[in-house]
C-alpha cells in the first residue's frame, strides 16, 4: 500500500542498458549459436543501437566453408534476438548478419589460396 507522497520503488527513475553491454549480449549468443569458430577464425563482434527498448544488431561473423551459411546465419539471428530480449528485456526487430570470411575445411585447398 502507498503511502501518501511517497513514490513506490518501480516508478522511483530508468534503468539504462549502455549499447556496448548489449553488444556483448549478441557477440555471445552468436558464439553460442555458431557450432564452432573455425580454425584460425576470429569470434563474433557485434554492434548496436538502442532506441528505448529495442535494439537493433550487427553481427560479423567468419565460418566454414562448405557449410550450410543460411542455417548458420538463421541460427544467430535467432539466438542474438532471443538472448538480448531474455537478458536486456528489448525487442529486437532486426539482426544483419555479416560473414566477413569463409574458412576452407581442407587445408590442402586453403594452401592453394581457392576454396573448392
Amino acid at each position: 500500500m502507498a503511502v501518501a507522497g511517497r513514490i513506490e520503488p518501480a516508478e522511483r527513475g530508468a534503468t539504462r542498458i549502455a549499447d556496448r553491454v548489449v553488444a556483448k549480449i549478441a557477440a555471445q549468443a552468436a558464439r553460442e549459436a555458431l557450432d564452432e569458430i573455425p580454425e584460425g577464425g576470429a569470434p563474433p563482434r557485434a554492434t548496436v543501437v538502442v532506441h528505448q527498448e529495442s535494439a537493433r544488431v550487427r553481427v560479423s561473423v567468419e565460418l566454414g566453408y562448405p557449410g550450410d551459411l543460411g542455417g548458420q546465419c538463421r541460427a544467430v539471428r535467432r539466438q542474438v534476438a532471443e538472448r538480448v530480449k531474455a537478458l536486456a528485456g528489448m525487442e529486437v526487430p532486426e539482426v544483419a548478419v555479416q560473414i566477413e570470411r569463409l574458412h576452407a575445411a581442407d587445408a590442402g585447398a586453403a594452401d592453394r589460396g581457392r576454396i573448392r
